[in-house]
């Protein structure tokens, strides 16, 4: 944790660019139902942003969570703090500490609705990608 969030501090990129980026990788593989939720207003909040998106398939969830990957670390050369899920492809975390993504396998989501858990939060739906 202290070495991505040194290299983020001295690369002097932001927890909203990262935000940003992890948007563009889950656009670029056509994830659906994009939200963002800005943590910064939520007592106790365990990080700034989380963004959330589903996916239909196995396939799509790794492809999803690969381009997310790929566009943080191409734009930043930052890795993820933590990353779990990958062989469940239920739901795949990737931890980049003040960023966090999921990505979800619609059944998942519709089970676990983290929306509703952090229902303080600023939600922003990014537009499914004609």
């Amino acid at each position: 944790m202290i070495e991505t969030a040194q290299r983020v501090k001295e690369n002097d990129i932001s927890a909203d660019e990262i935000c940003q980026l992890v948007v563009k990788g889950m656009q670029e593989k056509k994830a659906q139902n994009i939200v963002v939720l800005n943590l910064k207003g939520v007592k106790n909040a365990i990080a700034d942003y989380f963004v959330i998106c589903s996916g239909k398939s196995d396939t799509q969830i790794d492809a999803i969570a690969d381009s997310v990957d790929e566009e943080v670390h191409k734009a930043t050369g930052v890795n993820p703090w933590h990353r779990e899920g990958k062989s469940q492809k239920e739901w795949i975390l990737i931890d980049y500490v003040d960023v966090v993504a999921h990505v979800f396998k619609q059944e998942r989501r519709d089970f676990y609705r983290l929306e509703e858990l952090w229902g303080d939060a600023e939600f922003t739906v990014i537009e499914d990608e004609a």
